[in-house]
């Protein structure tokens, strides 16, 4: 903060792969007072002008226009961002795409910082947290060991090319590939082939009814509408059928069971890697977490599991005066 006592408020982001939150807080006691919400805020896959228009449309949502001027530090923590070294690219992209969405909206805070997304997540455990492990569950999928609230080592989040296993583009893309293998007889029946068709928005006369028999000449024509459609949108979008695979094996489908065992194995590999010792804290976070954590506890019985919704309430205590670091 500066000298001007009127600057007693912070904002705190959270700006991930499919969307970006800010909370408007209390610099006394860290109170949110207002929240918005923006699109993606990837640092490394938004381009920097609507990464921008991004951060200002979630920022203004949050912070009234009456308000901004006491708007005294800034703290957003991004996807595909790093504080490993100055010029990490990443970094760089968002500490520019914040910069001009403050400007943009007059808000004159003399402190903005940059941070991971998983140093944001980590540090809105209770307590404030300094140390230990951290799980992200979304989109992409990362494990990364905190020292001193900075992220020092880290496994997987190698991106939806190639990696992120056990993450929401992982078991969204096991659920298409598992429905094209129902239909090509590969593999057994799902109700992923229907519900994934459903999705896709394919006629319904080429979905799989029920006990109906499933003529090889309608599975045919159904792969030559889900590929298509599949192919017609942007690949991280496979993330979105992530949740059919979480309804499917509520209601006991073995082939979407298999798949959810399977990415929390990835996941509990990923954060295995960074060898943890037992009793050490793990905080997880994202979209998929929650479905996921009774199948980590079950892996990890000798470690303390603290379960966040996302980065901001760490972000705003990252930005209050006297926790910066």
């Amino acid at each position: 903060m500066n000298n001007n006592l009127n600057q007693d408020l912070v904002v705190g982001l959270d700006a991930g792969g499919t969307r970006t939150r800010a909370v408007l807080a209390s610099a006394h006691d860290g109170l949110p007072q207002g929240e918005g919400i923006g699109g993606p805020g990837n640092a490394l896959t938004v381009p920097v002008p609507e990464l921008t228009d991004h951060l200002a449309e979630a920022v203004a949502q949050a912070v009234p226009e009456p308000l901004r001027a006491r708007v005294g530090a800034v703290a957003g923590g991004f996807a595909g961002a790093s504080r490993t070294a100055a010029d990490e690219p990443g970094r760089l992209r968002a500490q520019s795409a914040l910069s001009a969405a403050l400007g943009r909206l007059g808000i004159p805070a003399v402190s903005v910082e940059i941070y991971s997304d998983i140093e944001a997540a980590f540090a809105s455990a209770p307590g404030f947290p300094a140390d230990g492990l951290a799980l992200v569950a979304g989109t992409g999928a990362v494990a990364a060991r905190i020292t001193g609230r900075r992220c020092t080592a880290t496994a997987g989040g190698d991106g939806w090319l190639l990696g992120d296993d056990g993450s929401g583009f992982w078991i969204g893309r096991s659920a298409v590939r598992a429905a094209l293998r129902m239909a090509d007889g590969r593999g057994g029946p799902t109700l992923l082939a229907a519900s994934v068709g459903r999705e896709l928005g394919l006629p319904a006369e080429v979905l799989p009814y029920g006990d109906q028999e499933w003529t090889r000449e309608q599975r045919e024509v159904y792969r030559m509408h889900v590929l298509p459609a599949v192919m017609a949108r942007p690949p991280v979008q496979l993330a979105r059928f992530a949740p059919l695979v979480v309804e499917a094996a509520g209601d006991k489908d073995a082939v979407a069971e298999a798949i959810f065992q399977e990415a929390a194995d990835r996941l509990t590999d990923t954060l295995c890697a960074l060898d943890p010792y037992p009793g050490e804290r793990i905080v997880v976070t994202g979209g998929l977490i929650e479905p996921l954590l009774p199948l980590l506890t079950d892996r990890l019985p000798e470690f303390t599991i603290d379960q966040v919704a996302d980065g901001c309430p760490g972000a705003v205590a990252l930005a209050r005066p006297g926790r910066r670091r």
